[in-house]
C-alpha cells in the first residue's frame, strides 16, 4: 500500500450525543474538561431525510436512476429484458412491486446487484 494511503494509528475518538438543546453548552464544556475538543460538523444531509417522498418507492428510484445512468428509455429496456414497457413504469413509480426474478433480469441488463431492487 502506498505510503500517502496508509491510515495513522491513532488516540483520538469521535463522540456524538443526542440529548435536550438547553444542555449543549452545559455538556460540551463537561467534555471540554475532560480534554474533548469540538469539531465543525458535516453540513450534508442524508438523502432520506432530504427527500423523505422517496422512501416509500427505494426499488422503483434505484430503478429509474440505474436505467438513466445507462442511457436507456423504458422502452429500450424493455426490449432488452423483455418485461413490458409499462410494468417498468408502474415499478419505477411504485405502483407494481419488482420480484426476485424480475430483478435479476433488470440487474443484468442495467449492470447492477439485483438487490438494489428489493
Amino acid at each position: 500500500m502506498l505510503e500517502h494511503m496508509k491510515k495513522r494509528p491513532t488516540d483520538k475518538v469521535t463522540l456524538r450525543f443526542e440529548g435536550p438543546k438547553g444542555k449543549k453548552s452545559e455538556a460540551v464544556s463537561a467534555l471540554k474538561a475532560l480534554g474533548f475538543d469540538t469539531i465543525k460538523t458535516s453540513t450534508s444531509v442524508p438523502w432520506r431525510d432530504a427527500f423523505p417522498e422517496f422512501i416509500a418507492n427505494e426499488p422503483g428510484i434505484c430503478l429509474a436512476g440505474a436505467r438513466n445512468k445507462k442511457g436507456l428509455t423504458q422502452v429500450a429496456l424493455s426490449e432488452f429484458t423483455g418485461i413490458p414497457r409499462r410494468h417498468i413504469s408502474e415499478m419505477e413509480n411504485g405502483k407494481r412491486p419488482i420480484g426476485k426474478m424480475t430483478a435479476n433480469k433488470l440487474a443484468d441488463a442495467l449492470n447492477v446487484d439485483y438487490r438494489v431492487f428489493l
